[in-house]
């Protein structure tokens, strides 16, 4: 049945689907893990970093970039789709900054790739962006925005939230976790978090992941390989001690 109507992306399926974007969000389930934390004064973002041939420069694989000094953008999904949203993305906050003399918005940023996306389901001789993108980043009074696009176009703005390979455990243990994350203060405990959310359910360790901070004007952070490290350690202690903590009995 879905070879009948998956031959173009303008083609509605009898149960009203478009096949070719749901194909384009299953190329985003097959992607790297990505996670992203909004605190009060900084955007975190954890992605998981795949391996870099010997040879290969390290640079060229990254998948946090800043679409402007204020907005950071990471992606899972199709790499060479990413690099064409990216560039598109970063024109058009050249050019609002050009035109209106100040910085874009976070939401307008991502209300512009949203549309960009949207857009790519509506005509033929195209397909849809096959990536799911997180947009973080701080609007000109200082306000944190963290913000999720999808292949079909759907924005949606989170507190916490994932994309990729992993998404749907993450999401369930963020959600867990809610509590916790809706009360972190500082950029520390983020960090914190971010590394114990990967290390946790996706079974990474510090050097398959980046993890980067974004705070109001200042540049972007990458986080050093070394306190990724030391924080792996910590966190896997204390999931270690929190199993042999409930595989005690309880007291009557």
């Amino acid at each position: 049945m879905a070879q009948r109507y998956d031959r173009a992306v303008t083609i509605y399926s009898p149960d009203g689907h478009l096949l070719q974007v749901e194909y384009a969000q299953e190329a985003v389930r097959r992607g790297s893990t990505v996670v992203g934390l909004r605190t009060n004064n900084a955007i975190v973002l954890g992605v998981e970093k795949r391996s870099v041939g010997d040879l290969q420069e390290e640079r060229m694989v990254r998948k946090i970039c800043m679409l402007d000094d204020h907005v950071v953008m990471t992606f899972s999904g199709l790499t060479a789709d990413a690099r064409i949203l990216l560039s598109r993305a970063q024109m058009e906050a050249q050019s609002h900054r050009l035109n209106f003399e100040k910085p874009t918005t976070v939401e307008y940023i991502t209300r512009y790739i949203a549309q960009l996306k949207q857009n790519y389901t509506q005509s033929n001789g195209r397909r849809p962006f096959g990536l799911s993108c997180l947009v973080g980043g701080f609007d000109e009074d200082g306000t944190p925005h963290l913000f999720q696009t999808d292949p079909s176009g759907i924005f949606y703005e989170w507190r916490a939230n994932t994309t990729g390979r992993s998404s749907q455990p993450v999401r369930d243990y963020m959600e867990k976790h809610a509590d916790e994350i809706l009360t972190i203060a500082d950029e520390a405990a983020a960090v914190k978090h971010i590394v114990r959310t990967l290390v946790s359910v996706s079974s990474l360790n510090h050097t398959q992941m980046e993890v980067a901070v974004l705070k109001y004007r200042q540049p972007l952070r990458m986080i050093d390989h070394q306190v990724l490290a030391d924080l792996e350690r910590t966190v896997r202690r204390e999931i270690e001690a929190e199993a042999e903590a409930s595989r005690r009995p309880r007291a009557p």
